[in-house]
């Protein structure tokens, strides 16, 4: 429920921004919001996938050590540096041509990206311990944060496109400030594993700790990288499905890119807002789903999966009958300026938007059975068909119909290949 909220508050920020600001700054403030996070995505949700995975099943196997935190350190840093690196190299590029040549938004992509470094890796060692409350606690102060320096530029504290994009640099710094109840909890806790989950799961642990340990319990840096390599794919695609639109609308459109990259932007929060509550799912998804696979329960694993991909079709249809129904009205209502929001392309996004978490469903049902590889061949290879087609005017003359019909396309390509990935599963229990 909590990360839930964030999705309203996320949406919220945005809502406000789009009021409060000029088309031209909007869509600057659009164009700074996706590429931090087409950034920090790719580069650290990787390492929180591979912490929550790993974790878990270290606990299912009763292995003891540190050295998958000390990997996953490793691995967070070096990123972070090489992001560090690029981005300075890059200097002008960035500031004169993506976010035109504003300092200031240059250098909260630099802060920002920086920061989740930090908040990305505690959210994959929560969400490995199960420690859900503290996890939507983390994600609910980032989102909070936010939506505040939005505020105080709507009611008149402040003002400016500056204000409201210092918002997404402090969100991960103010997020970490539940680190030190965790740390506090570690500290009174011997055993990793919750307590009111140790009965849950007692027997499959002894049965996994008295096997032999397995490849999969020897985690070294050559077993995280890989796993973190085969994410790295999928957390490129997956933002090239989200952000690849606003970004070559902006390219192809010249002086007006901007401010139609803000309007395509806006249509696509249909798919991101929802993406941000569907995030309580994921949390929670990884790392029981891997205890049911290391513990060779195959009855319990589909049936969790098949409740939740029940759960999304039922949301889905919710959405896209809500925006049959209010579509228009509440795309004015949220985001006001004078763009016109067509229904049935409304419609389009969030039928896209349930197929494309039906996938990201079966997409955690193969990361848990170790199929990384096999997945991101799926997710790669979808998100160079819809590059492509993005690419070719195919009769469009309308760009952002082009874009909504090429989500729901691309999201029924990538739920398709995962789901034939699923129906043959390979069980990596020892």
């Amino acid at each position: 429920m909590g990360i839930g909220v964030t999705g309203l508050v996320t949406y919220a920020y945005f809502a406000l921004a789009s009021h409060t600001l000029s088309s031209h700054d909007y869509g600057q403030i659009t164009l700074l919001w996706s590429t931090i996070f087409i950034v920090v995505s790719v580069l650290y949700r990787p390492v929180e996938q591979m912490l929550s995975r790993t974790i878990s099943d270290r606990d299912v196997r009763g292995q003891t050590g540190h050295e998958h935190l000390r990997v996953a350190v490793t691995i967070q840093l070096a990123l972070a540096a090489v992001f560090l690196v690029v981005a300075l190299a890059l200097h002008h590029l960035l500031r004169d041509k993506l976010l035109g040549g504003s300092s200031t938004l240059y250098w909260v992509l630099i802060g920002a990206v920086l920061g989740y470094a930090a908040s990305y890796f505690a959210r994959g060692f929560l969400a490995g311990h199960r420690r859900f409350g503290l996890y939507g606690g983390l994600v609910f102060m980032e989102a909070i944060s936010r939506f505040t320096f939005a505020l105080v530029v709507v009611v008149g504290i402040f003002s400016g496109q500056s204000v409201v994009a210092l918002g997404m640099v402090a969100a991960p710094l103010f997020s970490l400030s539940v680190v030190p109840w965790a740390v506090r909890r570690s500290i009174k806790r011997t055993d990793p594993v919750r307590a009111d989950t140790d009965e849950i799961y007692r027997d499959e642990m002894d049965a996994a700790a008295s096997a032999e340990p397995s490849e999969e319990a020897k985690f070294t840096m050559s077993h995280g990288t890989g796993f973190a390599a085969a994410v790295l794919l999928i957390m490129i695609s997956e933002q090239t499905f989200l952000n690849a639109g606003p970004l070559l609308v902006k390219a192809t459109e010249g002086a007006s890119g901007a401010a139609v990259a803000g309007f395509v932007f806006n249509v696509l929060l249909i798919a991101r807002a929802p993406l941000q509550l569907f995030q309580a799912i994921q949390t929670s998804i990884l790392p029981s789903l891997t205890r049911m696979a290391v513990g060779g329960e195959d009855d319990p694993f589909r049936r969790s999966v098949r409740l939740t991909l029940s759960a999304v079709a039922v949301f889905g249809g919710c959405v896209a009958l809500a925006f049959l129904a209010l579509g228009p009205w509440l795309m004015h209502v949220l985001f006001g300026g004078h763009h016109h929001y067509a229904r049935g392309g409304l419609v389009v996004v969030a039928i896209g938007m349930g197929v494309y978490l039906s996938a990201a469903t079966l997409n955690q049902a193969a990361l848990a059975q170790a199929r990384a590889r096999e997945a991101a061949v799926a997710w790669v290879c979808t998100a160079i068909a819809f590059i492509a087609y993005l690419a070719i005017p195919w009769g469009f003359h309308d760009r952002v119909l082009q874009v909504e019909f090429g989500y729901l396309g691309a999201s029924t390509l990538l739920c398709t290949l995962l789901y034939l990935l699923y129906r043959r599963p390979v069980s990596v229990a020892t």
